[in-house]
């Protein structure tokens, strides 16, 4: 009876294994996973020359400035690290930054990056710096991680709502039945 089970069970992963055809064991990893949040910082000044580094905290081991601990470092450290967050989404990025600007999360002192590393926990300052940037310049750090993160995806531009439609113009869609067929 043992035999007969293992090799149902043999059988069943087996089939898992190449569900449909698809040959579950090549399957890529998370392109997210391949990409150091480590070494992100750096591309993001490449393509952002303008946003603010807020490197001039001292570190606590070697009493000099850490000038390679900066503003972007932090913020990818906080979320992907702290918070958890898909790095290759949008919307998350958006959450992260809605916590530095007090609209989302709390931020705990504790927790921050740097906090450990740094003489002087740097939160304050980093969300001040957030806190300075306009929309378009949220915006295009949003879009850059994203890219960054997602290396093999193209840049649509976001569909702008058309204007032109006159409040006289009846909305002409109406609500189709059967969707829940569709589901089957």
């Amino acid at each position: 009876m043992k035999f007969n089970s293992a090799l149902t069970t043999a059988f069943v992963v087996a089939g898992v294994i190449t569900l449909g055809g698809v040959n579950l064991t090549s399957i890529q990893p998370a392109i997210a996973q391949r990409i150091s949040p480590g070494e992100v910082w750096q591309q993001v000044y490449q393509q952002l020359p303008d946003f603010p580094r807020e490197n001039q905290y001292t570190s606590r081991e070697t009493g000099r400035v850490a000038e390679n601990n900066t503003l972007a470092s932090r913020l990818i450290r906080y979320h992907v690290y702290v918070k958890e967050r898909a790095p290759n989404y949008r919307l998350d990025w958006k959450l992260t930054l809605a916590d530095y600007l007090d609209a989302n999360e709390i931020m705990y002192d504790s927790t921050y990056p740097g906090n450990d590393t740094l003489r002087q926990n740097p939160i304050e300052g980093d969300r001040a710096a957030i806190s300075r940037l306009n929309r378009n310049q949220r915006n295009a750090l949003v879009q850059v991680l994203t890219n960054i993160f997602n290396p093999n995806t193209t840049t649509q531009p976001t569909p702008r709502p058309s204007t032109s439609t006159s409040p006289n113009t009846p909305n002409t869609t109406l609500p189709q039945t059967g969707g829940a067929e569709l589901l089957k």
